[in-house]
């Protein structure tokens, strides 16, 4: 028999309205709104209609959403009120307001990847890695998936990247998408309350991103006092020192050690004749750990 479903609460508006929580995360806008398909899809048109209305850090997140979408248009949904679904403008600037190139943004997914591990583990007492190039896991199980589109360039202004990010929270084990996925239920969790979650991933991320910022985008400098992007996104990524098999498009296909990220975000890796191979986040269909026939498998994660 199925596991019952687990009722989730209603968002606290109120809390998520909060002036001092707005004021000290540098959040310029947040709206809640009961139901659309896609919170990423709806904030991509809405930064081409009315740039203006959604300058940076503006937050947009859904009670349910009935479209949502992954990396490759890959499409889901969950139960009302089972998940943390939220989209945010980025329009990064410098300290002096000079925009940060484009080829810096391949680092945003990571960086609000890294966020919401943070947040799971100093809100729920939930343990989360990473995996390559937009997953959170938790013991091997995906938990919360990433997205990062790019809106218009045309006008001259800084072009928007819209990042979306939908963590399982109240799912049973039933309800969720795939086997290979969990939720923050099922973890043995210190709370489920969506709330607490959201403000914990949105204050986690505004610190991480306008340090990433102020550094013009540079992976390798310090983050607020400590080490830099690079090096906190490699050291919780499950990813690195497996053996992977990435699928390209086409039907081509890289088998290899997966050693470490390049400076763009991409992942480096070594086939068997000691060629280094770069996969970006863009090209890849799917990447999944390679057992060499006649070896024992390392521990799986979808």
């Amino acid at each position: 028999m199925a596991d019952p479903h687990i009722p989730g609460s209603p968002l606290n508006r109120a809390a998520l309205a909060d002036q001092d929580f707005l004021s000290a995360t540098g959040i310029a806008k947040l709206v809640v709104v009961d139901s659309t398909g896609s919170t990423n899809a709806d904030l991509l048109r809405a930064v081409t209609v009315e740039p203006r209305e959604w300058p940076d850090l503006s937050v947009l997140t859904a009670e349910y959403q009935t479209a949502a979408r992954g990396r490759l248009d890959r499409s889901w949904e969950a139960p009302p009120l089972s998940s943390v679904s939220v989209s945010i403008v980025l329009r990064p600037v410098n300290a002096e307001g000079r925009p940060l190139p484009t080829h810096t943004y391949s680092w945003l997914s990571l960086l609000g990847a890294l966020a919401l591990r943070e947040t799971l583990l100093e809100t729920a007492g939930i343990p989360a890695e990473l995996k390559w190039p937009n997953d959170v896991l938790v013991r091997g199980r995906k938990i919360a998936g990433i997205l990062a589109q790019m809106g218009p360039m045309g006008d001259g202004s800084v072009p928007a990247v819209v990042l979306g990010t939908g963590l399982n929270v109240t799912l049973t084990a039933a309800e969720l998408p795939v086997p290979t996925a969990t939720s923050v239920a099922l973890e043995q969790p210190l709370t489920v309350d969506r709330t607490q979650l959201l403000k914990g991933y949105l204050a986690k991320f505004a610190v991480l991103y306008r340090s990433f910022c102020n550094a013009d985008g540079d992976p390798t400098a310090g983050m607020a006092g400590g080490p830099s992007l690079h090096k906190r996104v490699e050291s919780v990524m499950v990813t690195l020192g497996r053996q992977v098999r990435a699928q390209l498009p086409g039907d081509h296909e890289i088998i290899g050690h997966a050693t470490r990220l390049d400076e763009y975000g991409s992942l480096l890796v070594v086939d068997k004749d000691a060629r280094e191979h770069v996969v970006t986040a863009g090209d890849v269909v799917h990447l999944r750990p390679w057992t060499p026939p006649g070896q024992d498998p390392e521990g799986g994660y979808a």
